[in-house]
């Protein structure tokens, strides 16, 4: 890595996350890192051919602090889901540790328009509970992560959409749907109409890939229980989008635009002696 080279940390898994990843890859004074999870078995990547990517967790706080040491990493991007409330904890305590500058990008929350009928609560626990004279039909978009909370309920019946096939505990009575955004207005409102759904349960995600059926709940008259968002690291440095991100970098006492466009050829050749994950 050329001496005016400076590696940065992108912990991604989003569209918001994939975009930026372009957009970092074209200063010429950053090396980027694109971090996943690793639960997802054919991920979507980002398109530049410059950006590294790395999949698999550090190994909790302590692995993701060392990780920051020992490759070097001048800033952190996380870019993850709202919902990724482990690791954006990891990545602040790391970040606070080791004093790299952290920035956790989220994109904002859904807001209800005039004819939705939600019902706002705190967790997937809660959304169960809600659930009680809504409906016995639940088309349930939490993610297979979010199934557990409600395999207690042998009442009702439930559509759950994932990407990953979800881990048990599930309900009873389940019909699984293997699928990943973006989705459209009138494929959603065809589902629900064919799956008789009385009632919708999603996390508020926020963003366009999978706010469909939001509109077609509206059109549908049916209720959607919204859970909201875990709360960030109190004193995180938060922005909406990756523009906002760009400007950030550009704000660091060390930033990381430069004129030195000769450095980028350095960067390519030595992707590849990154520290293994952790």
């Amino acid at each position: 890595m050329g001496s005016s080279v400076r590696r940065l940390l992108l912990l991604g898994g989003t569209a918001e996350a994939r975009r930026l990843a372009g957009r970092l890859s074209d200063l010429p004074a950053a090396e980027v890192v694109y971090s996943l999870a690793g639960r997802v078995r054919a991920p979507a990547l980002p398109a530049d051919a410059r950006v590294r990517v790395r999949s698999g967790g550090f190994g909790g706080r302590g692995g993701l602090t060392d990780y920051l040491r020992s490759a070097g990493i001048a800033a952190v991007i996380d870019a993850t889901h709202p919902f990724a409330a482990a690791i954006t904890a990891s990545a602040f305590a790391s970040c606070a540790a080791t004093g790299v500058p952290l920035l956790v990008v989220r994109r904002p929350g859904w807001v209800a328009a005039e004819g939705d009928r939600w019902r706002r609560v705190a967790s997937p626990t809660a959304a169960a509970r809600a659930l009680a004279g809504l409906g016995e039909r639940v088309f349930l978009a939490t993610g297979g992560s979010g199934a557990a909370a409600f395999a207690g309920l042998e009442r009702h019946w439930f559509l759950l959409r994932s990407v990953e096939p979800p881990p048990p505990p599930l309900p009873a009575r389940i019909e699984i749907l293997l699928d990943r955004g973006p989705f459209t207005v009138a494929g959603e409102t065809a589902l629900l109409r064919r799956h008789r759904v009385d009632v919708v349960v999603t996390k508020d995600s926020g963003g366009d890939l999978t706010a469909a059926k939001l509109t077609a709940a509206r059109e549908l008259g049916l209720p959607v229980v919204v859970v909201d968002r875990p709360p960030l690291p109190a004193g995180a440095a938060v922005v909406a989008d990756p523009a906002a991100a760009l400007a950030w970098l550009a704000r660091l006492p060390q930033p990381f635009a430069s004129d030195h466009r000769s450095t980028t050829a350095t960067s390519t050749t030595k992707r590849t002696s990154l520290p293994a994950a952790q």
